[in-house]
């Protein structure tokens, strides 16, 4: 399990790579839009966040005062670094199908694939209430299937099947085919926790509150 001070280096590392490059170009490959105030704006899950130029400082401006959690701030680095210009193909493959993907694929089990099942196992309805909130359009795929554009060149679904008296659930999280071209396979494993943990605290919070 990574330490904070590693994402802090990771963070560091992708500023320093990132500040050589011009806003334009950055805009343009990662399909993101500028402000006004030459600011990155993303739309991550439920949150929309401005990134300064050069300096890469984030501020959550769907919640003034908030502070972006530097895990996110690294996996959004990461896409803005992606010298990439595809499209997505709408072909989708399992997270083993990821080059390299492999030697991260038990973490990705633990961080999105299990929590998944444990929390929306028996709860499909909460599963899409959550999911509507983070712009989930809904699939026809298990008993319950989510499409989630997490940037503009990166989406996934979200596959669960119900468990009963006689079967557990179980649950698939598929990506776009391009993926490996925008994120590493740790940082696809990253995001796909981020979003699975994203709908549990969704499901948990009163309506009033989300």
């Amino acid at each position: 399990m990574p330490r904070i001070d590693d994402y802090l280096a990771a963070r560091n590392l992708a500023v320093e790579k990132l500040m050589r490059l011009p806003l334009d170009r950055i805009i343009q490959r990662s399909g993101l839009e500028k402000s006004e105030n030459d600011a990155i704006s993303v739309s991550f899950l439920n949150r929309i966040y401005q990134i300064t130029y050069p300096g890469f400082e984030f501020v959550d401006a769907s919640q003034a005062n908030k502070e972006v959690p530097v895990q996110e701030q690294v996996l959004i680095l990461h896409y803005l670094m992606a010298d990439n210009t595809r499209k997505p193909t709408g072909k989708w493959i399992a997270y083993r199908e990821i080059s390299g993907a492999s030697f991260y694929f038990s973490a990705f089990v633990k961080r999105a694939i299990d929590p998944l099942k444990k929390t929306f196992g028996q709860n499909i309805f909460g599963l899409a209430q959550a999911a509507r909130q983070l712009n989930g359009e809904a699939i026809k795929s298990g008993d319950g299937g989510f499409e989630f554009h997490v940037f503009p060149k990166v989406a996934l679904q979200l596959i669960l099947w119900a468990g009963d008296d006689e079967f557990p659930p179980e649950a698939n999280i598929l990506f776009d085919e391009t993926i490996g071209d925008f994120l590493s396979p740790e940082d696809v494993a990253w995001l796909a926790g981020m979003v699975v943990y994203r709908l549990i605290a969704l499901s948990a919070r009163p309506a009033l509150d989300r």
